[in-house]
């Protein structure tokens, strides 16, 4: 049995800003890119602070999950990309938010620069 390959694409987050897709799903799983905080409806990023700017990206993953056939319950595993590992408590207040019950296996990395300067970015494997 041959698996599917389907691309994924919502305008409720932002299009890719680069040579990838949003998503990519298979027969049972779904891969989402990672995600920023920019708003969907402008492209702009949204800066206002840390927790505002998690809580944009996050919103953006769960768009993109919904899209697939998909939703946050069904999320197996996250990686965290974070610019400053002191901003890591704020960001798991409001992650804790998205994965209320039973959260998913997560990685959680600083790094020296993120696209468009931003501070936060999450990428997402689940299930369909």
């Amino acid at each position: 049995m041959e698996t599917t390959r389907t691309i994924v694409e919502t305008g409720k987050a932002p299009g890719a800003i680069g040579p990838y897709s949003q998503a990519v799903k298979t027969d049972t799983m779904v891969f989402v890119s990672g995600q920023l905080a920019l708003d969907p409806a402008t492209g702009n990023l949204v800066t206002n602070d840390i927790k505002t700017e998690t809580r944009q990206a996050m919103d953006n993953l769960k768009n993109i999950l919904e899209a697939a056939g998909s939703n946050l319950d069904k999320v197996i595993k996250t990686t965290l990309f974070i610019k400053n590992m002191n901003d890591f408590p704020l960001i798991n207040e409001v992650y804790s938010e998205f994965f209320k019950q039973n959260p998913p296996a997560r990685a959680c990395v600083e790094v020296a620069r993120l696209p468009k300067d931003t501070n936060f970015e999450v990428e997402a494997v689940g299930l369909l």
